[in-house]
């Protein structure tokens, strides 16, 4: 029996670019972002810290953007809107919402706090939508 390295390398290679795509996608769990989003959407996002690669710096971020941060007030990551950055005690701190919600979200955001940011092309969010129920589903969300 021969083995084929290069399609054994091939396969490596391949699987390794799918695990470095599905890492760059993100679920959405929530109606709060509606209607920019929807529940079952998959957002695609740049990461703060990927393996060391900083694909984006979290202390730039502006207001508008679509972040996904470590809320101090829920126990998974949020995916939810810059909506003013302001200064407390020289410390830049950001107020984030969900296009949805009513009201911002219970406390101020630090740029240690925001772990990913949605990736824009031409001014539009990049959204792929529903293809993420089956993911809600398998994780009974």
């Amino acid at each position: 029996m021969d083995i084929d390295y290069k399609e054994i390398a091939s396969y490596v290679i391949i699987l390794i670019i799918v695990l470095i795509a599905a890492q760059h996608l993100n679920v959405v769990v929530s109606g709060s972002m509606e209607p920019t989003f929807y529940r079952g959407d998959i957002v695609l996002v740049e990461k703060a810290n990927f393996l060391g690669i900083n694909e984006f710096d979290p202390n730039t971020v502006e207001v508008g953007d679509v972040v996904v941060y470590d809320a101090a007030w829920y126990d998974q990551p949020v995916i939810h809107r810059i909506i003013n950055i302001t200064d407390i005690n020289g410390t830049t701190m950001y107020v984030i919402k969900g296009d949805n919600n009513g009201r911002p979200d219970p406390y101020y955001v630090t740029s240690d706090q925001i772990q990913e940011k949605v990736v824009t092309f031409n001014d539009n969010l990049v959204i792929i939508p529903k293809i993420g129920y089956l993911s809600l589903w398998l994780r009974g969300l």
